[in-house]
């Protein structure tokens, strides 16, 4: 006979348990990641539109020429060179003359430069141009105006 709880023949059983302490931790440190990037991967710009009474909600925008702060232009959240803008204009125009094109630019920008990217749209064939606001109800309870 051999010694108490050596099994049979001398072998020991093997642990039939499985360690899921590191697979915990591994599943915390991503979900730590995740909840850090995620406000990071917002999709678009930040942009302080005016606040008007007749705003309405766009259903289907499919063409947005976008202006920031520093006067950096972006056409559907894509950025693109002013000097370029007409170009990229004149073909959609080529493609959809009767497309509307909808213009957001932050409020504080200044009211020429949103002009000249207009003017821009325009010479370049689009005549349907919108300019894009949030109705003022929200505005004020953002406690912006």
């Amino acid at each position: 006979m051999g010694p108490i709880g050596s099994g049979t023949g001398g072998r020991r059983r093997a642990l039939a348990e499985i360690n899921v302490t590191p697979l915990v931790d591994v599943m915390l440190v991503l979900l730590i990641i995740s909840m850090v990037a995620a406000p990071m991967l917002q999709r678009g710009i930040h942009l302080e539109l005016p606040a008007t009474k007749t705003a309405t909600e766009i259903r289907e925008a499919r063409i947005e020429v976008s202006i920031d702060r520093d006067g950096r232009i972006r056409i559907n959240d894509r950025p693109i060179h002013a000097e370029l803008l007409e170009d990229r204009m004149q073909s959609i125009a080529a493609t959809a003359p009767d497309e509307t094109v909808f213009l957001r630019a932050d409020k504080l920008l200044p009211y020429g430069e949103v002009l000249v990217v207009m003017d821009r749209i325009r010479t370049a064939g689009i005549t349907r141009v919108s300019l894009v606001t949030v109705p003022l109800e929200r505005a004020e309870r953002r406690g912006g105006s």
